[in-house]
Formats: C-alpha cells, sequence, structure tokens
C-alpha cells in the first residue's frame, strides 16, 4: 500500500516551482537590494543571452567567459558608475555567481578589483585612457595580482618591485625570484589582457610601500616582451585559467601608477600623503571593501538558489524505500529537517548580505579605506582595511559552503552533476576561502583586536525562550564575551613568561580564530533579529510567519552545531540544548504551508539559473 504525505505536505509537494513572484516590497529589497526593476531587467537579459555551458577546453571557455563579459558590461551602466553604487554592483555579482560561478570570478577580478583599483586610486591621464576604456566594454580582460607565490601572507611583505628612472619617468617592474612571482588568474587565448600589479615601490633608493600599477601582460600577438607566463595551472573546483607571472624589467609609464595624490616630483622624490607604507598598503587594497560588502550577496544569492534547487529535487523524486514505496523524498523528516535548514541559513546569510552591503555603502559615503585605519594585524592586511567586512566575508563565504554542501549530500548522484550547478557553488566558496583575504588568517586577527580591545560593557539578560528571534544572537553575545576573556587570561599568562609575540600567541591561534569566528556569527545572527524587525510592517502576516521561523530555525540549528563549545565555555547548559531537536520539527511545520512562496521568492529565473 503506498503511504501519502499529510495533506499540508501534499500541498507543497504538488506545487508548481513557477508559481509567479509577487511585486517588490521589503522581502525583495532584503534579497536584492534597492534595485530599480529596469536595472535588474537588464542584468537578467544579458545572462540569459548566453546558456550555461560546461566547457573544459581552455580556450573554450575562456571564449565563453569573454562574450559573457562583454555582454554583460554593455548592458550595465558604466563601471564607474556601478562601482559608487552597492546596491546594484553587489547585485551584479550575486546573480553571475548563480547565474555561473566562473562568470562571477571573473566580474570580480575584472570589474571589482581591476577596474575598481583603477576608478578609486586613478589612471586618468589620456595616455592610458584607452587601456580604461578596453577594461570597461570588456573588450580587453583585466587581472588582479597581488598574491606572491612562493610565501605565505606575501600581502605583508610584497618582494615585486616597481623602481622609478628618473630618466624617463616611468616604473621599472621586476620580480627578483620565482618565489616572488604573482599568481592569478589571467584569461587564456589571444587578446588584450592587463593587469593591476601589486609591487613595492622604489623612487630615490627609498621604500615607499605597495602601490598598484596597471600594465599590459598580453596583446593580440601573445605575451608581451618582459611578461614570463607559467604553463596553465588548472583549478577543478572552479575551473580558469591561473598562472605564476613574472617580470623582467617591464616598463610602466608614470600615467598608468594608480598613485592616488601620490606624486614624484622633478628631482625623483616620492612624496605620499598618507606618510607611511603600513598606510598606503591598506589603501592600495581599499577595494578589498567592494569585494567584501558584494561577496556575501553571491554567498547569499548561490546558497538560496542551491536549496530552491535541492527541493524542487527533493519533491520531485520518488523513493522505493519500503516504509512509504512511491513517497516523495521531501516526505521524509529528515530530508525536511536538512533541507528546511539549508533554507533557513540561506535566509540568514541574506540578512548578512544586507548588513554588509549597508556597511560597505556607509564607508564608500564616509570615504572610509583611506589607509588611516588601522586595527592590529598579524597575518593578513584585510582587517585593517575593515574589521566588520572583512568577519562577514570570512563568514558568508564558510556558511553558504555548508548550506550548498549539504544540499549536495542530499541530491544523490544528480547532486554531483556539472550541469545541476550544484558543484560549481560549492567550489566558488571554496575557493574563496584562501581567496579575498584568506578568512582563517582574517579570523585569527579578529580574534587578537578583540583580546586586545577593552572589556566591553554588560549586556542585557538575554531570554531563556529559544523560539525568540533574539535568543540566539544573545548566546552568541555572551559566548563571545567569555572566549575573549578566556583568550585574555591565556595571552596574559603566557606574556609574563614569554618575550615575543610569536610565543605568546602560537598556542593561541585556533583560539583566537574561534572568538573571531564567534564574532561574525554574533554579527549575522544580530543582521536577522533586525531584519525580521524591518519585514514585519510590509510582509503578509503568513509569509513574515515563515521568515520568523527561519529566522529562529537557523539559531537552534547553529547553536544545536556549536553545542560542544557553547557547554565548554558554560554559555549554555545541558537543560537548555534539551528541547532544541523539537523546536526543530515545530519550526519546520510553521515553514511549510509557505514554502511554495518563499521558493518563489528565494530562487532565481530558470533561463539564468535552471537546472535538469
Amino acid at each position: 500500500m503506498t503511504t501519502h504525505p499529510p495533506l499540508p505536505l501534499r500541498r507543497v509537494l504538488m506545487t508548481s516551482h513557477t508559481r509567479p513572484a509577487p511585486a517588490a516590497g521589503p522581502l525583495d529589497r532584503l534579497l536584492h537590494g534597492d534595485c530599480p526593476p529596469d536595472f535588474l531587467d537588464a542584468l537578467h537579459r544579458a545572462l540569459a543571452r548566453h546558456g550555461f555551458q560546461v566547457a573544459t577546453d581552455p580556450g573554450e571557455r575562456e571564449e565563453y567567459l569573454d562574450g559573457r563579459l562583454r555582454t554583460l558590461h554593455r548592458a550595465l551602466p558604466p563601471a564607474h558608475l556601478l562601482l559608487r553604487d552597492t546596491d546594484r554592483l553587489a547585485a551584479v555579482v550575486a546573480w553571475t555567481a548563480v547565474a555561473d560561478p566562473r562568470l562571477c570570478m571573473s566580474v570580480i577580478t575584472h570589474t571589482v578589483l581591476c577596474l575598481g583599483s583603477v576608478v578609486r586610486l586613478g589612471a586618468d591621464d589620456p595616455s592610458v585612457r584607452s587601456a580604461v576604456e578596453a577594461l570597461t566594454s570588456a573588450d580587453a580582460r583585466g587581472s588582479y595580482l597581488v598574491t606572491e607565490a612562493g610565501r605565505a601572507n606575501s600581502h605583508l611583505a610584497t618582494r615585486t618591485e616597481a623602481v622609478f628612472d628618473p630618466r624617463d619617468r616611468c616604473f621599472v617592474l621586476s620580480t627578483p625570484d620565482s618565489a616572488a612571482a604573482k599568481f592569478g588568474a589571467v584569461p587564456a587565448g589571444r587578446g588584450r589582457r592587463l593587469a593591476v600589479v601589486l609591487a613595492r615601490t622604489i623612487a630615490g633608493e627609498r621604500d615607499h610601500g605597495v602601490f598598484p600599477f596597471l600594465a599590459d601582460l598580453a596583446g593580440t600577438e601573445g605575451t608581451l616582451p618582459g611578461v614570463d607566463f607559467s604553463p596553465p595551472l588548472e583549478l577543478s573546483s572552479l575551473p580558469l585559467t591561473f598562472r605564476l607571472v613574472s617580470f623582467h624589467g617591464v616598463r610602466v609609464p608614470y600615467a598608468a601608477w594608480l598613485r592616488d595624490g601620490a606624486t614624484v616630483d622633478a628631482g625623483g622624490t616620492l612624496h605620499d600623503p598618507l606618510g607611511s607604507p603600513e598606510a598606503r598598503l591598506r589603501r592600495s587594497l581599499c577595494v578589498g571593501q567592494e569585494l567584501w560588502g558584494a561577496l556575501p550577496s553571491a554567498a547569499a544569492a548561490t546558497a538560496r538558489q542551491a536549496t530552491v534547487l535541492a527541493l524542487r529535487h527533493a519533491r520531485a523524486r520518488l523513493t522505493q524505500g519500503h516504509l512509504a514505496p512511491g513517497a516523495p523524498l521531501f516526505a521524509y523528516r529528515s530530508q525536511q529537517r536538512a533541507l528546511l535548514g539549508a533554507l533557513a541559513d540561506a535566509f540568514a546569510l541574506t540578512c548578512a548580505a544586507a548588513r554588509a552591503r549597508e556597511l560597505l555603502g556607509t564607508a564608500s559615503e564616509a570615504g572610509e579605506g583611506n589607509g588611516s585605519r588601522s586595527p592590529g594585524t598579524a597575518f593578513a592586511p584585510w582587517p585593517a582595511v575593515s574589521l566588520p567586512l572583512s568577519a562577514y566575508k570570512a563568514y558568508t563565504v564558510r556558511a553558504a559552503e555548508h548550506v550548498v554542501t549539504e544540499c549536495r549530500r542530499r541530491s544523490g548522484w544528480p547532486g554531483l552533476l556539472d550541469v545541476n550547478r550544484l558543484p560549481g557553488y560549492q567550489g566558488f566558496h571554496q575557493a574563496f576561502e584562501p581567496a579575498g583575504g584568506d578568512s582563517r588568517l582574517i579570523l585569527y586577527d579578529i580574534g587578537r583586536s578583540l583580546a586586545d580591545a577593552d572589556p566591553s560593557a554588560p549586556r542585557p539578560a538575554r531570554t531563556t525562550d529559544p523560539a525568540d528571534p533574539s535568543w540566539w544572537p544573545s548566546v552568541l553575545g555572551d559566548h563571545e564575551d567569555t572566549l575573549a576573556r578566556q583568550l585574555r587570561r591565556a595571552r596574559d599568562h603566557r606574556a609574563r613568561r614569554q618575550h615575543d609575540d610569536f610565543a605568546v600567541w602560537n598556542p593561541l591561534l585556533d583560539a583566537a580564530g574561534e572568538l573571531g569566528e564567534t564574532y561574525a556569527a554574533r554579527l549575522a545572527a544580530e543582521d536577522v533579529h533586525r531584519a525580521l524587525e524591518h519585514l514585519a510592517p510590509g510582509t503578509d502576516p503568513p509569509l513574515r510567519e515563515a521568515l520568523e521561523a527561519l529566522g529562529v530555525l537557523s539559531g537552534v540549528r547553529a547553536a544545536l552545531r556549536r553545542a560542544g563549545s557553547l557547554l565548554t565555555a558554560r554559555t549554555l547548559r545541558p537543560r537548555d540544548l534539551a528541547p532544541l531537536p523539537g523546536l526543530v520539527d515545530s519550526l519546520c511545520d510553521r515553514v511549510l504551508p509557505q514554502l511554495p512562496a518563499l521558493e518563489a521568492r528565494f530562487g532565481f529565473p530558470d533561463d539564468i539559473a535552471g537546472a535538469p
């Protein structure tokens, strides 16, 4: 006898995923930012023009990505306007990540980092205008070369040099040895290739810190003199062409020095208004702010789309197990907990992404990222550029990978197929663990910074009801304070016996990383609570109820995942955790009636992100 699911679930299982989304409202602004409908329509059309291809041959792949990038750039506002509009920039990064993670990485490298450096730090001289125009139209491809392959933490000790030659007022780019070769995505094939190259700048035999330079790497006839490419280095998790790039006496015009107000006078003396190499490094990396403000939107979007695809699969796939032959996979409670939990985490990521966009917009309006702010950093310069935005980068990429991985596991062998999108999403997030500022190093430095800061004021007493949306953020706040106290005590104890920072901190880095991760998770949990309050006035009550259930579900599941740390620190007690599994089931039941509406709002159009 065939066993049927209960009636409310049966309605969910039978609902078509083609149901149209309602008109724009608070939820749509949370999902896609404050973007005009005509902008999103143009973005949609540009992405739908080229169908998704699983291209394995590098030449075929690069031709495909070149075409998509050109179509995209010609449909969007000019880069100098796009880069100043936080919501539109984040929407481009998010939608391209959903359509094709390889395209998104190309957009990040070409538009956000390469063109972003030019726009923010300046190359408006007529002699380089043609290069900027070629990048703006995507007739030339741009790269961003900052990492040096041979040593860890190379951002803090760049060895590629740009030496000023007063005879012709050019800078001479040189790679001192193979360990200093730059590593980055440099497209294969013939065509103009440019890169923003971060190099230690020498003038008058004095080191003035790290500046970016806009350098030509290749043209239609091939690699330019003085530029040396390694053979292509393929990355299967994010199929793009990566290379090691070395420079041997490459002359870069003065106008292509992205000098940001610095000058070299007639006598060959460099004058930098920032005043120190440390401040200059932070300013040269300022495009990290745009990346971290936009990347959480890509993490959230791919997590939502992965969950929608997994839910569709689970709803359509019939099982033949003896417990309920013919029942859809989604009828099983274990599948509901996993996939509705993934949907809850995707919603929480969406709330964090909205806050990251808000922080980026505020920082841009205030002119932050000018190199003047300097929290202590030992492993990477990124937290010094923006501590909260770097935390969002690290947290959202990791959380999104967790969501996509769960969706792949719950989808069986179809979850392994490239054409079904999930492997590409997972590879994208794995690539951004080290890319865009290594997440582990970011969290180490955040933890150290929090330990060095003055203890926070006592927090308000938290509710004891885990079904209250304020419960999880308050738990994380208390946990963060406890971990910070423990780390300070351990640091002070070691400092009394040791005489250098390495000896003090070396055994404490895992604890510092846990504190940094808890700080980032607390920010994201507060974002969920804040978003639910903002959604309340203008959202349909049944949908609002489901969104609140998703917000609470994300926190409850996170508490169960972190149970070991929470119990060890005595932030929670066993009796606090005991009712949570039952609460998970009741929250899933609150979400189920609104699942078709949530899928319609959370998912992306099938013509850019569908799966067979």
